[in-house]
């Protein structure tokens, strides 16, 4: 059973400028050193972590309450799968929030383009 759904746009040029200008603290604000080691080429690391960014914003309003309160960037982890497919693990309050609505398992999808990054987050009960 679906329990939530969230998307999320952002903005990759954005990104690209939050890397030029907080560099390390944007990264280490923002995602967790798991999601910060996953390998992507240099010329593609805005999108990809403009898709993480807008993952994790997903799964915040798929929850229901947003990147907000006690939920912070870091409490959501998006990683990939043996395969490539994005991968959500939920710590502290977001997990406790998950937990709290019934929602096990998580539907994450991310596409990118040079400009835009969207991701869908689904909260499943199983």
């Amino acid at each position: 059973m679906i329990i939530g759904h969230g998307v999320d746009v952002q903005d990759v040029e954005r990104i690209r400028r939050l890397l030029d200008y907080a560099g390390d603290d944007f990264l280490i604000s923002t995602f967790t050193q798991e999601e910060r080691a996953i390998e992507c080429g240099d010329q593609e690391r805005a999108e990809f972590l403009a898709g993480r960014l807008a993952a994790k914003e997903a799964v915040g309003k798929a929850l229901g309450t947003g990147i907000a309160g006690e939920i912070a960037f870091l409490h959501i982890e998006i990683i990939r799968k043996d395969g490539g497919q994005p991968l959500a693990r939920l710590y502290g309050p977001a997990r406790d929030a998950a937990d709290s609505l019934g929602a096990n398992r998580w539907l994450v999808s991310i596409s990118h383009t040079e400009h835009v990054a969207f991701a869908s987050a689904i909260a499943v009960h199983d």
